[in-house]
């Protein structure tokens, strides 16, 4: 199968491409910049030039493949927004090329902000009356959908870890280094669903061989790590102070991550392994954390 990959450089999309390439998949992957498009070269990929802003770039790579799937975002801060609101229009682009075709667009999202305080499923969506979040790529993807196109979702876990992970875990290793403590919010009971990057790339796989319509699926190994205990690792091999924090100590140790350090995003994978014999196999979050990987010398 022709697939064409957004964010093939990226985190997750790098481990992705190779898990299709592995399978017997031929990849076509979007490169924005020259360094990008010569890292997936020497790798063996195709190379299709573009960007998420460059809509017709978007539309051609899809019209030229059997299948899609887009791992992109900026997570520029700065400018979540923006980044968010062209996260949406790059999702509408490739969904008009592929609308009444039946070949399938894989979309991720998050599981992190679809039902904060309970266990979530993938029956779940997240409830149109919570507080605004920039980044929205399931009602994207649920308009794309209600054009006809063959669009089902991926929700990766706060943490998906790795060595190289340059994501959530290594921003609080960064902040107990700084602060001197490794902390966490109140009781620590707030949960941190996990993933592997391999066993995430695998599901990508297996959603797309299996081409479902309007499926969900959740990249799940751990449900629910508390940060409790994400913080404890943290500290016993920074050799620091583990303790709880409150009120405007979270906004001075946190800063702009304290909404992720305080969410309770528990979410459940039963439906995901059943339906595509899922079966993370690599290590849990806390086995990964606990490792030289995130603690170099």
């Amino acid at each position: 199968m022709r697939v064409f990959v957004t964010g093939a450089t990226g985190w997750v999309g790098s481990a992705v491409i190779e898990e299709l390439r592995d399978a017997g998949h031929s990849v076509v992957a979007l490169a924005r910049s020259d360094d990008a498009a010569a890292a997936l070269a020497s790798a063996g990929i195709a190379v299709h030039r573009g960007s998420l802003e460059d809509l017709e770039s978007l539309r051609a790579g899809a019209a030229a493949s059997d299948a899609v799937i887009h791992t992109a975002f900026s997570h520029d801060f700065a400018r979540f927004a923006e980044n968010g609101a062209a996260e949406r229009s790059a999702i509408d682009a490739l969904g008009s090329a592929l609308a009444g075709t039946g070949r399938p667009l894989i979309v991720t999202s998050g599981v992190a902000l679809i039902a904060p305080g309970r266990m979530v499923t993938e029956d779940d969506v997240r409830d149109p009356n919570a507080a605004p979040f920039p980044r929205d790529p399931e009602s994207a993807a649920a308009a794309a959908a209600a054009r006809g196109v063959r669009v089902s979702v991926i929700r990766l876990s706060p943490s998906v870890h790795g060595k190289g992970d340059h994501g959530f875990v290594p921003i609080v290793v960064g902040l107990a280094r700084e602060h001197g403590v490794s902390a966490y919010v109140g009781d620590g009971n707030n949960r941190w669903p996990g993933v592997h990057r391999r066993d995430a790339a695998r599901l990508y796989r297996l959603a797309l061989e299996r081409s479902a319509e309007h499926a969900v699926y959740h990249a799940v190994a751990d449900e629910g790590v508390p940060f409790r205990e994400i913080a404890g690792v943290i500290g016993r091999r920074l050799n620091l102070p583990v303790v709880s924090i409150s009120g405007d100590d979270v906004d001075a140790h946190f800063g702009w991550f304290t909404r992720f350090a305080q969410i309770d995003a528990g979410a459940s994978s039963t439906k995901t392994r059943q339906s595509l014999a899922w079966h993370p196999t690599e290590p849990a979050l806390l086995d990964d954390l606990d490792s030289a990987a995130y603690f170099p010398s």
